[in-house]
């Protein structure tokens, strides 16, 4: 539950910046807080779409979101939620073997898919025994067969899928799933997934979405923790950023075209946005 002092600072957040059109920033001072609401918020959107669609297909990345899905795997979730409907897919993945350590597969199997009834035959993790150019292009022929049978929705403006929710971190540097800053893979228009093999932080290769399919997605959450992570997340978010001298950051390209985003956001990676926030006046509630 959001604390009063907690929601005071949200609604002046909120105030300050006006989020863009269908998007939402919420605030949480602490891990449990944000872990508590982000097991609801994906409890809910399940439940949507599994009612209006019959399946629900997720999309996951790395970073800190698999601890953070942990409230997922014990009551009342555990036993509520129709697991059978769940299709787990990644927005991004490391280019290594199931079992590496940098597998982002091998952390969401130990931290969420070990712990829930997710069937085994609903989990499309990326063929880890081809080059990474390879392993892009089987991902997406293989999200095209589920787009196909619409198992994974499609997007009525741009043929694109359109996953139920996909689930983001931002990175120090402004990145999410794997495009970086300044990186030629932001401007991809037509694939669906690509590959990288020049990532700025190890390992090098790397699978991805691309910006066309992450902002076709229903619902986009994208999660910040960490003081490392208040600069990009302000760059993102505010407007003050705009400008010839913006950076150019990839979480400000997460702009859905009809679906909704919601930024979670603990008290150290919002401590930009607060400082800025301090001069003004707000309604308090």
């Amino acid at each position: 539950m959001h604390t009063r002092a907690n929601r005071t600072m949200e609604r002046e957040i909120v105030a300050s910046y006006e989020p863009k059109r269908n998007s939402e920033i919420r605030m949480f001072e602490s891990s449990d807080e944000m872990a508590t609401d982000l097991a609801e918020y994906i409890s809910q959107v399940s439940e949507i779409s599994v009612k209006e669609r019959g399946y629900f297909a997720i999309a996951l990345s790395g970073g800190p979101l698999i601890s953070l899905m942990r409230k997922l795997c014990e009551a009342p979730y555990n036993k509520t939620l129709d697991w059978s409907k769940w299709y787990i897919f990644w927005a991004d993945e490391r280019a290594v073997a199931k079992n590496h350590v940098d597998s982002y597969y091998k952390s969401t199997k130990e931290g969420f898919l070990s712990k829930v009834p997710i069937l085994n035959g609903h989990v499309y993790s990326i063929n880890d025994n081809v080059m990474v150019e390879d392993a892009a292009t089987d991902y997406e022929f293989v999200i095209r067969q589920l787009v196909k049978i619409r198992t994974v929705g499609v997007s009525e403006s741009n043929d694109c899928p359109k996953f139920d929710l996909i689930l983001l971190s931002i990175g120090s540097d402004g990145h999410v799933a794997s495009l970086f800053p300044n990186h030629p893979a932001l401007e991809l228009k037509d694939d669906w997934v690509t590959y990288i093999t020049d990532s700025p932080v190890p390992p090098p290769e790397r699978i991805t979405f691309t910006f066309p399919v992450i902002n076709s997605a229903s619902n986009i959450a994208v999660v910040a923790t960490g003081e490392d992570k208040a600069k990009a997340v302000d760059f993102a978010i505010s407007d003050g950023a705009e400008g010839p001298d913006a950076p150019s950051i990839p979480a400000r390209m997460v702009k859905p075209t009809d679906g909704k985003l919601v930024w979670f956001l603990d008290k150290a990676s919002a401590s930009f946005l607060e400082a800025k926030n301090d001069g003004y006046e707000h309604t308090k509630y």
